[in-house]
């Protein structure tokens, strides 16, 4: 039993301000330690339940914060960019089950540190009408391939988000969001404690259930995106790219045959947001 945990960094207990998530200061080489952490948690959990294999993918910015000689020995890691699945990179490699891990709650959620794939350039991402954020849109993709997200973890608002959309999943609430940046986090030693132990849940309860449920890919057939930008400069530049319909000044539109597809041109606009910084 292969399992891939995909590990952002805004969900992880104790995070709360920008300064954590970003390269460059004392706070976010404190916090990606605490995302080292907990990721080596649910790794323990999921070879506790019975996975034969873990796959780790570094989800967050970059994609190279967790401390390698930190790094449990027995997963192997996904790091660095660019990567045509982003958060997702690893499923290619017949993984069985997904858990996320830090995640966060969508742009314009009530969540901490929430945003959807870049906060710089992304105000809200819609699909068929309804907003998502980076759980929905990867679990969709992870769906795709016929694979279940089996765990999340992250605060109160990110749960509430995605409960309905992953039915399988087992839930670990690290803090509970007063607003963008703040709320009361359980300690470190506590959320780890927690991680492990859902994980470990969690991966076998789905070793139990294989036997009994076949997870059959899902394809939802044409997606429609809607993308609202940040600012009406974010949207000339975008609809640069001829497959993208200008429906005002900061919104856009396409539609794509897949998630995959999706989440390809989210992340190629996300890329090309750095001419305008």
């Amino acid at each position: 039993m292969k399992i891939l945990i995909s590990a952002d960094i805004e969900g992880v207990a104790g995070v709360f301000s920008l300064e954590q998530t970003r390269a460059g200061n004392a706070e976010y080489e404190r916090a990606r330690r605490w995302m080292t952490e907990e990721a080596n948690a649910a790794i323990r959990g999921a070879f506790d339940g019975g996975a034969t294999e873990v796959l780790v993918n570094d989800s967050h910015g970059s994609f190279r914060n967790l401390i390698v000689d930190s790094l449990h020995p027995r997963a192997s890691y996904v790091l660095g960019k660019p990567r045509y699945m982003g958060m997702m990179a690893g499923l290619e490699l017949d993984c069985d089950a997904v858990m996320l891990l830090g995640y966060h709650s969508q742009a314009q959620g009530r969540g901490v540190l929430a945003h959807t794939i870049n906060s710089f350039a992304f105000a809200r991402v819609e699909i068929n009408g309804e907003p998502f954020g980076e759980a929905g849109l990867y679990g969709g993709l992870a769906a795709e391939l016929g694979v279940p997200v089996i765990f999340g973890s992250g605060d109160d608002q990110f749960i509430a988000e995605n409960k309905h959309r992953f039915p399988h999943a087992h839930w670990v609430q690290t803090k509970v969001a007063y607003g963008h940046s703040s709320g009361v986090s359980l300690s470190l030693e506590a959320s780890q404690v927690a991680i492990a132990q859902a994980a470990e849940h969690a991966v076998r309860a789905y070793g139990l259930m294989v036997s009994t449920v076949k997870f059959e890919p899902q394809h939802a057939g044409v997606i429609r995106c809607r993308l609202i930008t940040q600012g009406p400069a974010f949207a000339d530049l975008f609809c640069t790219l001829p497959e993208l319909l200008r429906i005002d000044g900061v919104t856009l539109e396409f539609s794509a045959p897949s998630m995959a597809h999706t989440i390809r041109m989210l992340n190629s606009m996300a890329a090309m947001s750095f001419m305008l910084r």
